[in-house]
């Protein structure tokens, strides 16, 4: 069989754009959350230097701001573990049946 009779045989599948959808869908949901994370602590440095400049306990040298931004770069390694992780098990599986599938 052809290779571009494969391609177009999973293109029809559907299958394949309902995978195409989910897999889309998740990946805005994890984006939105992402840039929410980023901008919201961007937004507090540009509107709320005061807040971030509060210390985390009576005499303590750190502020709040570093543990926030801190928290930003672990949430950010944090929900690229969760897409890798989904995409590695589900989506894969999905994949490989739609690509089994359109081989027969």
């Amino acid at each position: 069989m052809k290779e571009e009779d494969i391609v177009e045989r999973i293109q029809k599948n559907p299958k394949f754009m309902q995978f195409v959808s989910m897999r889309n869908n998740y990946s805005y949901v994890l984006s939105v959350l992402m840039l929410i994370a980023y901008f919201g602590y961007i937004l507090l440095v540009a509107f709320n230097k005061p807040f971030l400049a509060t210390k985390v306990a009576a005499g303590a040298t750190m502020s709040v701001g570093i543990p926030l931004g801190l928290g930003v770069l672990v949430f950010t390694i944090v929900i690229t573990a969760i897409y890798v992780r989904r995409a590695n098990s589900e989506f894969d599986d999905i994949k490989d049946e739609i690509v089994r599938e359109a081989s027969k």
